[in-house]
């Protein structure tokens, strides 16, 4: 069986190399040859949120935008289009349309985060808004023969419009993502992985870490804030760029991992649409974490026993000194989520269900 995949974004983005690129092999083997076409090319995409390239920016995304409809004729040969999220990060989805209702290709919509829900961007603004086009997920769902969906809150939200819904969590290979043999870090290493939009839900926690310095000793390690300078009062902070090559190494190097997710910021239903996938990557390379159970984050691993939750400041506080001053509880409960991830999100158990959705989405067609 031939799929087509038209993703948003290159394979430096985590929605097109852990929702795509990691099953190519996995797929085949399934006898399902996955082709990606990706809108953005790499070197757009590095300097897409970034205000002094924007001109370049938009020359960017217009080129992008005349290839584009290369992949509608594409799509004439492929047996199944599978779309991660749409197939252009703005404007209305006229490749899906042509795809799925001029061509009659079965359409498989892969959703990952809450795409439906409408935010203003802090880069682009109200321009960003306008163009995004974000009521273009509903017409996607209803276009779609079956919805893939990140998670539960997604999929309930699929289901509510009348499309077929299956979850498939975002995971990783757990060969590639484990557990490192290393000394015992002095001072303690807490980290935080994300990205530029998501650091705002990482600010959120800066108070109860400003508080834990006056007790504890520990080193922040910040990966992919976008920003040059991180500072909070008393607290040693590495602040790093984000890069594709360490991205394994960079978890590995953590001893807690920090989840916060603050709900005041880009609407709760964005917050709650997350997947949690921070919480898998923690957990396959064996090290706790402390989150807000918020989104899929409140349904993965075992409070307690893999992580704690925390939904206050002194929550916050109290879990992230437990696990501070504990060296043994985070041995042990790094060992828990290591144990979880091999269970219950492993990578062939995720590509038997995307492969069984694309077929039910060929037959069903």
């Amino acid at each position: 069986m031939k799929v087509l995949a038209l993703a948003s974004y290159p394979i430096e983005a985590a929605a097109t190399r852990y929702r795509l690129e990691q099953f190519l092999e996995p797929l085949k083997q399934r006898g399902i040859t996955l082709t990606i076409s990706t809108f953005l090319e790499s070197k757009n995409f590095e300097r897409l949120y970034r205000r002094e390239a924007m001109t370049r920016t938009a020359i960017g995304l217009a080129g992008s935008a005349l290839r584009r409809p290369l992949d509608v004729l594409r799509a004439r040969n492929a047996d199944v289009i599978l779309v991660q999220r749409e197939a252009m990060i703005f404007g209305p989805p006229l490749i899906e349309w042509f795809g799925a209702r001029v061509f009659k290709r079965p359409m498989v919509l892969d959703l990952d985060d809450a795409t439906y829900v409408s935010y203003t961007s802090p880069t682009y603004g109200r321009l960003g808004k306008a163009l995004k086009w974000f009521r273009k997920t509903d017409d996607l769902i209803r276009w779609a023969t079956l919805v893939t969906c990140g998670n539960r809150a997604i999929a309930e939200y699929v289901s509510a419009r009348g499309a077929r819904a299956r979850i498939i969590p975002t995971v990783v290979d757990t060969d590639v993502f484990r557990p490192s043999a290393r000394a015992a870090h002095e001072p303690v290493v807490l980290g935080w992985i994300g990205t530029h939009s998501t650091f705002p839900y990482l600010q959120s926690i800066f108070g109860v870490l400003n508080k834990l310095a006056k007790t504890y000793r520990f080193r922040l390690r910040v990966v992919g804030a976008g920003q040059d300078d991180v500072s909070i009062d008393g607290v040693e902070i590495e602040n790093l760029q984000w890069r594709m090559e360490r991205e394994v190494e960079d978890f590995q190097s953590i001893d807690i991992g920090l989840y916060p997710i603050d709900a005041s910021l880009y609407s709760g239903k964005w917050a709650s649409g997350k997947s949690g996938f921070k919480a898998i990557q923690y957990m396959a390379v064996g090290i706790p974490y402390v989150a807000t159970p918020m989104g899929a984050s409140a349904d993965l691993g075992e409070v307690g026993v893999t992580h704690f939750f925390a939904s206050s400041d002194d929550e916050w506080y109290a879990a992230l000194e437990n696990l501070i001053s504990n060296s043994e509880l985070r041995n042990r409960m790094g060992a828990a989520g290591r144990r979880h991830v091999t269970e219950h999100y492993n990578l062939p158990a995720q590509a038997d269900k995307l492969a069984a959705a694309l077929r039910e989405a060929a037959e069903g067609s």
